[in-house]
């Protein structure tokens, strides 16, 4: 499965305003990811956590990737990492394990036969709409955090045309989150 793993304000925000390399998550941002200081707890969040890290690979959107600062090669565990990008200089070379593909069926196809029989995590709104659009994502992973930004980026704006069905799989109440978890219905 090609999962959607994203943190967002209740408003639909990823990143808070003027997010850049130098500011990653934008002014604020990184309230987002206050829940993830219960991330070795027994609770909901723990658990959504370790279920996270047990992914076999990882297909991130470029922006995402380079305001991460390309992880430093790894995200965890040394997973494969496949960064859909629209184009890039041949002679930049990723760190670690991660490789840049432009198309986005085939960085789908790589994810999942480098996954195996497990989990392909997928970051970055760009990178969710391309494979949405391509058909290619099977579920989304949301931690919706209790807080308005009312500016920043958005996960889903300019989606493709076309309604998407999604079926709610479940819903895991925390502190200072709510992670709900959708299976994309094809």
């Amino acid at each position: 499965m090609i999962v959607l793993d994203m943190t967002m304000s209740l408003d639909g925000y990823v990143v808070g305003p003027d997010d850049s390399v130098d500011q990653p998550m934008g002014a604020g941002g990184f309230r987002l990811f206050n829940w993830l200081d219960d991330r070795n707890d027994d609770g909901p969040s723990g658990d959504v956590y370790r279920e996270a890290l047990a992914t076999g690979a990882l297909i991130s959107g470029r922006r995402t990737f380079e305001h991460a600062g390309r992880w430093g090669g790894d995200h965890h565990d040394g997973v494969p990492i496949f960064v859909l990008t629209h184009d890039y200089d041949q002679n930049d070379v990723p760190p670690g394990s991660a490789r840049f593909v432009t198309d986005v069926v085939s960085c789908a196809a790589q994810a999942r036969a480098a996954a195996g029989d497990r989990n392909v995590m997928v970051h970055g709104a760009g990178a969710a709409h391309s494979l949405l659009a391509a058909g290619e994502l099977d579920e989304l992973e949301l931690h919706v955090v209790p807080v308005l930004f009312g500016q920043g980026r958005p996960l889903f704006a300019n989606l493709p045309t076309g309604l998407v069905e999604l079926e709610q799989t479940r819903q895991l109440t925390a502190r200072d989150v709510t992670h709900l978890h959708y299976r994309v219905v094809k």
